[in-house]
């Protein structure tokens, strides 16, 4: 199988096989009976895209059931830090992260369940980030973690100095006090 088990219930990398020759490469970037055969069946509806440049912060985001969403997220050039935070309430990783680089070049990708807080850094001169919803967009459902919370203690891996993120995000509310209606 092409997953790997992070430390924390639901949440995997998935490493997609890549056909490599003379003209370039190929892969299935999702397969839903692929998924369905690890116990993931979800229904993606929505695709979003970012491009970025070094330093930028965005997150840390989720939006409240019902309008929770589930994520397959990728780089389609460039580096991030991408980092999931378990917000469901009696799980036992609560308030834990996971962090992994994703790269363009090593074509790794995380499934975020619901209940996760998500966001990441561009670790490189630009990045190009895509992932799929399997819920839509609700602004009235948003909600997140401010990135430096001291509670989680996230090393983003790059000077603290150098990190950039929007006003919204630089004014989330620290873990102790998000919003939060995610059960285990």
């Amino acid at each position: 199988m092409p997953f790997i088990d992070t430390p924390i219930p639901g949440l995997f990398v998935f490493e997609p096989k890549v056909f490599e020759d003379a003209r370039g490469y190929f892969f299935e970037s999702f397969n839903a009976a692929v998924f369905s055969e690890k116990g993931i069946n979800v229904n993606f509806v929505q695709d979003n895209q970012s491009k970025s440049t070094y330093g930028i912060l965005r997150g840390l985001h989720y939006q409240l059931d019902p309008f929770a969403q589930a994520k397959l997220v990728r780089v389609i050039s460039g580096e991030v830090l991408d980092v999931a935070v378990d917000v469901r309430k009696g799980s036992p990783t609560f308030g834990q992260h996971f962090g992994i680089i994703l790269s363009a070049e090593n074509k790794k990708q995380l499934y975020i369940p619901r209940g996760f807080a998500h966001g990441f850094v561009v670790l490189s001169e630009t990045a190009e980030f895509f992932y799929k919803c399997d819920n839509f967009y609700s602004k009235e459902h948003d909600a997140g973690i401010l990135y430096n919370d001291e509670t989680l203690n996230i090393d983003w891996k790059i000077n603290p100095a150098d990190i950039k993120v929007s006003e919204k995000d630089a004014n989330l509310p620290t873990f102790p006090n998000a919003l939060n209606n995610f059960q285990y």
